[in-house]
């Protein structure tokens, strides 16, 4: 990889940070919390591809784990990678690159197959791989934590919307850069 691709990361990694910033939003059924994050995960895949993506979000949560309180409420450290948002966590890397797989491949890239790569990587895989794990490290039998984790899918299917009507105008005000055109 090129110096420019690790800059390219690293900034998406800060936003992923700065939107730690926004506090979550608890639920009394639940101890994942809502945050505004995942719209993050979407917007570096859609925006970077699969491997600048993931690549992003493998920043931004090795200085979680190092310590930096970025995730939504402050939290960080290696606590929170076997905590019950532990699979939620480490499901950004591969959200993002699927995200970032099905959005780079696009000659033109629209909203409604932004939406569609949102849904599948920033949902249901993020879901595939946090709600098994969130079971395992709560207890609690994966039926009830499905069906807890579906208060989660409107306020997901916002950021869903929200990214594929940023990332097509991003993609396009990004390839003005001449350093990022040539990266991507």
């Amino acid at each position: 990889m090129q110096t420019i691709h690790w800059v390219q990361a690293a900034m998406f990694a800060a936003i992923m940070a700065v939107l730690g910033f926004l506090p979550p939003i608890p639920l009394s059924f639940t101890p994942v919390p809502i945050s505004i994050q995942t719209l993050g995960v979407m917007i570096a895949g859609g925006v970077l591809g699969a491997r600048l993506g993931a690549v992003s979000q493998i920043i931004f949560l090795l200085t979680v784990a190092a310590g930096a309180p970025l995730l939504a409420g402050g939290r960080g450290g290696l606590a929170v990678f076997v905590g019950p948002s532990a699979g939620f966590l480490i499901s950004w890397i591969a959200g993002a690159f699927v995200i970032g797989l099905f959005t780079q491949r696009a000659a033109k890239l629209t909203v409604r197959r932004t939406f569609a790569a949102n849904v599948i990587g920033g949902i249901i895989v993020l879901y595939a791989i946090g709600i098994p794990v969130q079971s395992f490290v709560t207890g609690v039998g994966l039926r009830e934590v499905t069906v807890a984790s579906m208060a989660f899918i409107p306020g997901d299917l916002i950021k869903s919307v929200a990214a594929a009507v940023l990332v097509p105008k991003l993609r396009n005000a990004l390839q003005a850069v001449p350093s990022f055109r040539r990266a991507a």
